[in-house]
């Protein structure tokens, strides 16, 4: 007879080759839909029942609701969802992860096990991995995630014990946990809560509940009261996603937190009644030839003759799988479809208790502190919001100086400071920012995803210029205002329209931040770009003649020199930042 504790390593291996083959597939799932799944995510939610089929056809494909609700959070935390749109893709998120149990079901316990054939499903995808079309190596990917998970499942039915009697310890605590009623009930749901929070797979220990329940050691009652607990501690993949994210971000996280724990409530009150409709509907349907409560040895002795008592417990036993999968699937469409009718009071509270608190102006990290996502391209695609809040809070740094221009010098002391603050957290943003891109990096990418992240690192690098330049222009004026220096009424004009240049340069770059790169429209930055050297030229020509003719003294001059060179240079880091985005898409 194996060690226990060997029995224990070798099911933890087997999980742990379940979990890498669920998220490798999942994974190159994702990398084969690409942006489309972001594009879906993103414009499938102009109402609820989009919303649903949406979360429900992206989570059928990347058969992963942690990463469609972790995706969701991030596109939340982006400003691309709303509250409303977002609670719709988990709701269906929710139905379309019920898709793992039955593959799992049916193909892993069913009468066509493929189990068997784990070994020749890799083996189909040994030419793909060395195909030099990146489509064709994620199609192998995906194949051989497939089939690890079932070779995977394969190892965690022979891993099981046969017989309980054998492994006295698992006999001792499963029954000293199924001796308190009700109480025991809410032990199951917790011991799936549990699992799925460690795991961080509610795929993988559903996987595992239906090999437990189907070796034996549980009954239906006990796999069905894990189940609803499995669906609790899904959940907090995306609370940790969204714990350093934005209120938007941890709104939607919560709500997908309140939808389960709604779920897991009412299913838990109406349990034995709910337990007895499945079992009923399982014998109608033939996914089980007896009753399915006869996986408890209690009520299989009380009403089954002894003679025939083996021959249904193992008809019994072959059927545990399907008609889980069949009461997850009940169970969360009945949630989603109550709570279909009830988002907006679900989004007004959720409100309520996660209110938008006032900030002050400054440099702070939005999107990227979420981590990196499952793919380069998601990933890529939140580094690409977060440089877009970084160009537009560099603007309100522009916009900060500009109105500072005029203020009194006490008061543009005050502001001076914030500048300087600014521009520190300037600083350290594009460390982060650069930091996360070389993380990114170290996939493996598409040549096109690898000219992306080489022009997103030289954006962030000339937006960070845009915020030194603006504390330049800001010293500046401080120098200005120590030497109490006036600058004559049409000096201060000029200035200001140089200002209103270098402003909209600035504007320019963050709408075409804000859209896809690849498809930039560089006119306008090119005319603003064009306006400001134009200006730049008449400026120094007017200034040379007022040094000539002694107009104003040569410190003025100085001063007025600086504020319109350290302008036309913003324009530059600007029109720089169109130029890198052009750049994508051609041979360097």
């Amino acid at each position: 007879m194996k060690s226990e504790i060997l029995t224990i390593l070798q099911l933890i291996g087997s999980l742990t080759l379940f979990l890498y083959g669920m998220k490798m597939m999942s994974e190159a799932l994702q990398k084969l839909a690409g942006n489309k799944m972001r594009n879906i995510l993103a414009s499938m939610t102009s109402n609820r029942f989009k919303g649903l089929l949406t979360g429900i056809f992206i989570t059928a494909l990347i058969q992963s609701s942690s990463a469609a609700t972790v995706m969701v959070v991030s596109f939340v935390n982006a400003g691309l969802l709303d509250l409303a749109g977002s609670i719709s893709i988990i709701l269906g998120a929710n139905v379309g992860t019920t898709v793992t149990s039955w593959v799992v079901s049916v193909l892993g316990f069913g009468k066509f096990s493929i189990n068997d054939l784990a070994l020749p499903i890799i083996a189909i995808s040994l030419p793909l991995l060395f195909s030099q079309k990146r489509s064709r190596k994620n199609v192998g990917e995906m194949i051989i995630g497939f089939g690890t998970l079932f070779l995977a499942l394969r190892f965690l039915q022979e891993c099981m014990p046969a017989n309980l009697q054998e492994y006295q310890s698992v006999q001792n605590f499963i029954a000293a946990v199924n001796s308190h009623g009700i109480l025991s009930r809410l032990g199951f749901v917790l011991i799936g809560a549990l699992m799925t929070a460690l795991f961080q797979s509610s795929s993988a220990t559903i996987a595992l509940t239906l090999v437990i329940c189907a070796s034996g050691l549980i009954g239906l009652e006990e796999a069905a009261a894990m189940i609803v607990g499995e669906d609790i501690g899904t959940t907090i993949t995306a609370v940790l996603a969204a714990s350093v994210a934005n209120v938007p971000a941890k709104r939607a996280a919560f709500s997908h937190m309140l939808i389960n724990i709604f779920g897991a409530v009412w299913i838990f009150i109406v349990f034995p009644y709910f337990l007895k409709m499945v079992c009923d509907l399982s014998m109608f349907l033939h996914i089980a030839d007896y009753n399915p409560m006869y996986s408890n040895p209690a009520l299989l002795k009380a009403e089954v003759p002894p003679e025939m008592q083996e021959t249904v417990r193992a008809s019994v036993l072959v059927s545990l799988p399907l008609t889980l999968a069949l009461f997850n699937t009940l169970f969360k469409c009945i949630n989603v479809f109550v709570l279909l009718w009830f988002i907006k009071p679900l989004c007004n509270t959720v409100k309520k208790i996660l209110p938008v608190k006032e900030a002050e102006d400054g440099f702070t990290l939005k999107h990227i502190k979420i981590g990196l996502l499952s793919t380069p391209e998601a990933s890529l695609f939140q580094a690409q919001q977060e440089i877009l809040v970084y160009g537009q809070n560099t603007l309100k740094m522009f916009q900060r100086m500009e109105s500072a221009y005029d203020l009194p010098l006490h008061e543009f002391d005050k502001a001076m400071d914030k500048l300087r603050k600014m521009e520190d957290e300037s600083d350290l943003v594009e460390v982060e920012i650069a930091n996360y891109l070389t993380k990114v990096s170290e996939s493996r990418m598409s040549t096109e995803n690898t000219q992306r992240i080489r022009a997103m690192f030289k954006i962030v690098s000339e937006i960070e210029s845009i915020a030194d330049t603006t504390l330049h222009i800001a010293g500046t004026i401080s120098r200005r205002n120590e030497q109490k220096i006036s600058f004559a009424p049409d000096i201060s004009e000029k200035i200001k329209k140089m200002f209103a240049l270098a402003e909209e340069s600035i504007q320019v770059m963050c709408v075409n931040l804000s859209g896809d790169y690849k498809a930039v429209l560089p006119k306008k930055a090119y005319e603003v770009e064009n306006a400001i050297n134009n200006y730049r030229t008449t400026l120094k020509q007017e200034h040379m003649t007022a040094i000539e003719e002694q107009r104003y003294d040569y410190t003025l001059g100085i001063l007025l020199n600086d504020i319109v060179s350290e302008c036309e240079k913003a324009g530059d880091y600007a029109i720089n930042v169109t130029q890198a985005m052009q750049d994508i898409g051609h041979d360097a």
